[in-house]
C-alpha cells in the first residue's frame, strides 16, 4: 500500500518533529469523525511551512502550525457543513495581519465572547503582532500577546459570515454570498502607543457597530 502521509521536511530538529506529531495525534482526535489522519497531517504541515519561510521563532513553529491548522479545519468543515453552529463568523484581513486586523480580533472576542467567531489574516503576513497594538488593548483589559501573523486561505475566507478588510486591496479574496466590508484605517506599523490609540479606539467602534448590525449585545 502507497504511503500517502506527508513526510517530515528533512531539516526539522528532532524535537520539532516530535512535536509535530504530537500535534497531529492531537488534532486527529479533535476532529475524529469529521476528517482523517491524513488530511489532518496534510493541513498541518502544509501551515508549518507557511509559518517556516519567513519565521525568526522555529521553536515556536509546531505550535503555530497546531494552531492556524485548528482554525484551518474548523473552517473546512464549516465550509462542508460538517459544524453549524448558529455563530457568526467574522473575519478581518489586512496586509501584515500585525495591528488592524488583530486588535479588531481582539475586540470582536472580548465583547461577543462565545456568540461570534472571531478570525483574522494578512496578504503579507508579518513576523510578530505590533507591541504598540499589544500594549493599546492591554490598556482596554485585553489580551492579544499570544496571537500572531498569519496567512489566510480559501477554507477560512469562504466560511466567513463577514469578510472586513482593512488596507489589502485588490489582494483580498471575494467569494459570493460572503457579506464584505471595507474599514478605511490607518495603519500603526511603526507607531508608538500614543499613536495607535486614536485607530483602536476606531476599530472598537466600528466593532461595537457591526456586532450591533448582527444582533449581538454587548456589555
Amino acid at each position: 500500500m502507497t504511503d500517502t502521509r506527508p513526510h517530515l521536511r528533512a531539516d526539522l530538529s528532532v524535537d520539532q518533529q516530535l512535536a509535530l506529531r504530537t500535534a497531529a495525534t492531537r488534532l486527529a482526535a479533535e476532529f475524529d469523525g469529521s476528517y482523517g489522519a491524513e488530511t489532518v497531517e496534510r493541513f498541518l504541515h502544509a501551515s508549518y511551512d507557511q509559518f517556516a519561510t519567513d519565521s525568526s521563532i522555529p521553536h515556536y513553529l509546531p505550535l503555530l502550525a497546531e494552531r492556524f491548522t485548528r482554525q484551518r479545519l474548523h473552517a473546512l468543515a464549516r465550509v462542508e457543513g460538517h459544524h453549524r453552529d448558529g455563530r457568526p463568523v467574522v473575519l478581518f484581513l489586512c496586509t501584515h495581519n500585525a495591528g488592524r486586523s488583530q486588535m479588531a480580533l481582539g475586540f470582536l472576542t472580548h465583547l461577543a465572547g462565545d456568540r461570534a467567531v472571531a478570525w483574522s489574516g494578512g496578504s503579507e503576513p508579518g513576523n510578530q503582532v505590533s507591541p504598540a497594538a499589544v500594549a493599546a488593548m492591554a490598556e482596554r483589559g485585553i489580551d492579544i500577546s499570544e496571537e500572531f501573523p498569519k496567512p489566510w486561505t480559501d477554507e477560512v475566507v469562504r466560511a466567513a459570515d463577514v469578510v472586513v478588510t482593512m488596507g489589502c486591496g485588490d489582494a483580498c479574496p471575494v467569494f459570493p454570498g460572503t457579506r464584505y466590508e471595507n474599514w478605511d484605517l490607518d495603519d500603526p506599523a511603526g507607531l508608538d502607543l500614543a499613536g495607535v490609540r486614536p485607530i483602536r479606539d476606531e476599530i472598537e467602534r466600528r466593532v461595537r457597530r457591526l456586532l450591533d448590525e448582527l444582533r449581538i449585545t454587548t456589555p
